[in-house]
């Protein structure tokens, strides 16, 4: 029995298209505007009107351009506001680029040291396939803004401004993994060839200095000492000399990013509620802090966050915002885009299977700023994004309660608003998940 397409069949699908009531009408529409201005309901409700009971005092966007750096743009976010206040400059900005430098050069060398590690094995493994399929990227995880930080600390972008052309990602993402797979493969070349471990970590050190060399090109020579020189919004001058970008981090931040846990709700098989999980290929500082999520029930994930913006904080969320966004008017309004109410389909799926099929994806992170509650209940929550001011409510979003459920999916939580539950849990052995894991 052949499984092709036969043209019988496809004389049969033209027959029931053409006994679909308004398929004519639904035709045009999609071909004309698309499939989501075709069923976009509507944008301006109370369920996304810019209004919230408890909301944090920031000020303008960030802007991440064309780059994945979303995960750092968002972790940055919820510190400047707070150094903002305490100094009484309500824009000030974190830099970037200078961890951005530092995160592609962990990278890279962690891709090294796992190219070294599994040099034995066949390039088909699936663990070495995977790594050899993105050497090296600007996209992360919550775990990794911390280990750079207590390695390297922060500078304010006064002193590392984005001299690189974010715009280009793809063509610097292009030549660093060009330049790590030939990297990989002069690697396992020498080690087959029998090359002392000396030799091998003498070579991998020389290809180390290329990658520095690229990324300094790229974002420009990052700082070893300067001086913190600005007015604030008085207009009275201040200057702060010979500070390192660690004694920087510590005297005007000063947090113990360890206090911070994240949360991940997925009720997907195999994952268990108040369990810590581990994803060591996401690990890019080698020896730093590792990236442990704890799952926990999504009642859980909300009342942290909301705590958190309770007492003056804000969040660091991980997110779908592919789903249900209209990126003009900054609406994030659950069931935005009906495509099965549309195209006559059900496309219904718990987030379980979501998560099990990899339609459920963190595909961003933002920084929740403000709530809105009815009765101890979220109607709606205030989101800041990092794609300028051009959208939304001058770059801020609104999300209503159902986006929220259905496409939040992680929250950087401060120990101080966790129950004691999430603690014991987050104080779990954590189980190792492989590379390709949906929480990747």
């Amino acid at each position: 029995m052949s499984n092709a397409i036969s043209f019988d069949q496809i004389d049969a699908f033209r027959k029931e298209l053409a006994a679909k009531p308004a398929s004519d009408v639904v035709a045009k529409a999609v071909q004309n505007v698309g499939p989501k201005a075709a069923i976009q309901s509507a944008l301006h409700d109370e369920a996304v009107t810019p209004v919230f009971s408890v909301e944090l005092d920031t000020g303008a966007v960030a802007n991440q351009k064309h780059s994945g750096r979303c995960w750092l743009f968002s972790e940055l976010n919820t510190m400047r506001h707070a150094v903002a206040k305490k100094i009484g400059v309500k824009d000030l900005e974190f830099s970037q680029a200078f961890l951005a430098f530092y995160d592609r050069l962990e990278k890279s060398n962690l891709f090294l040291e796992a190219i070294l590690s599994s040099a034995d094995k066949p390039l088909d493994d699936r663990a070495l396939s995977d790594l050899l399929s993105q050497p090296n990227g600007d996209g992360g995880q919550f775990d990794n803004a911390p280990a750079l930080i207590a390695k390297y600390g922060i500078v304010p972008k006064s002193v590392m401004p984005e001299t690189y052309n974010s715009e280009n990602t793809t063509e610097l993402n292009s030549v660093l993994n060009l330049k790590l797979r030939k990297d990989a493969s002069d690697l396992r070349t020498a080690f087959a060839a029998g090359a002392s471990a000396d030799t091998l970590a003498a070579t991998k050190q020389a290809m180390l200095s290329d990658i520095y060399r690229i990324l300094a090109y790229a974002y420009g020579t990052v700082p070893a000492t300067f001086d913190f020189e600005y007015r604030d919004d008085k207009k009275e001058y201040h200057i702060d000399r010979d500070l390192t970008p660690k004694s920087f981090y510590e005297k005007y931040v000063g947090w113990d990013l360890a206090e911070f846990v994240t949360l991940v709700s997925t009720p997907e098989a195999g994952k268990n509620y108040y369990q810590a999980y581990t994803i060591p290929s996401q690990n890019t500082v080698v020896g730093g802090r590792p990236i442990i999520f704890v799952n926990v029930p999504e009642a859980d994930l909300k009342a942290a966050a909301i705590a958190q913006l309770q007492g003056g904080e804000a969040v660091w969320f991980g997110n779908d915002v592919l789903q249900d966004m209209e990126r003009k008017s900054g609406a994030l309004k659950g069931g935005l885009y009906d495509f099965g109410q549309l195209f006559d389909l059900d496309l219904t799926m718990d987030k379980a299977t979501r998560f099990a099929t990899g339609e459920a994806e963190v595909s961003h992170a933002m920084t929740l700023t403000g709530v809105d509650l009815v009765d101890g209940q979220p109607r709606r929550w205030k989101v800041e994004n990092s794609w300028g001011k051009e959208n939304g409510n001058d770059g801020y979003y609104v999300a209503d309660a159902k986006w929220f459920d259905d496409y939040v999916y992680e929250a950087a939580i401060n120990k101080d608003y966790l129950s004691e539950k999430i603690l014991a849990a987050a104080a779990t052995t954590p189980i190792e998940l492989p590379s390709w894991d949906s929480l990747h």
